[in-house]
């Protein structure tokens, strides 16, 4: 049977379970040809044939990123899709394979802050976590240090304690003010107690190291 037609939809399935199953056994089976399959129906007619490839296809990239990631550029297409389900897909399968194709990934930066910024939740924080990932490499941390800066400084205060605690562990004594700075401007705003010392508890850490 083809790929196509073990997704989701294909079997009369609303929920996401056939996706995730497709996905590990694709990923166990390191079947390259099933997720080029895949990646030819992201551009189908069928809206839910395309929505189910993108799942599969991340879900792929979280359990063997390398099995995806000759696939970046199909990936960065998405990224200005009118289809937000398929933005926020495609930005999670370039968070997925961001360690392995770092060069390729960082090129791409420009279009995955637009997607972020004028995407939802979910492609902003895998936009964050994308940047995380480009700060362990020398050659990129200055600027996607600073893109990470930038919407610490603009972001939902409902994400701001979790970005903050994701990015703790890059912060060293040169970058620990900036950091700190760009929380404690958002203290004020945060409603929530439990989210405020939350942030606080990152900036206090951050003021050790």
């Amino acid at each position: 049977m083809s790929v196509i037609g073990k997704l989701a939809s294909s079997v009369g399935r609303k929920d996401e379970e056939p996706n995730v199953a497709l996905a590990q056994a694709i990923a166990d089976e390191g079947d390259s040809d099933a997720v080029q399959e895949l990646v030819d129906h992201l551009r189908s007619k069928n809206k839910d044939i395309r929505s189910d490839c993108i799942k599969v296809l991340y879900e792929i990239g979280a359990i063997e990123p390398k099995l995806i990631s000759g696939h970046l550029s199909a990936f960065a297409l998405l990224l200005d899709d009118k289809n937000n389900r398929l933005v926020w897909g495609a930005m999670t399968a370039i968070d997925a394979i961001a360690l392995t194709l770092p060069d390729d990934v960082y090129v791409l930066l420009p279009d995955i802050m637009a997607a972020a910024d004028r995407g939802s939740i979910i492609a902003k924080d895998h936009a964050v976590a994308i940047l995380i990932k480009l700060c362990s490499f020398d050659a990129y941390v200055e600027r996607a240090f600073e893109l990470l800066l930038g919407q610490l400084n603009v972001c939902p205060t409902n994400q701001l304690p979790t970005y903050a605690e994701n990015a703790l562990p890059l912060i060293h004594a040169g970058n620990k003010d900036a950091f700190s700075e760009a929380l404690l401007g958002r203290l004020i705003e945060i409603e929530k107690d439990s989210k405020r010392k939350r942030v606080e508890k990152v900036i206090h850490k951050a003021g050790k190291r």
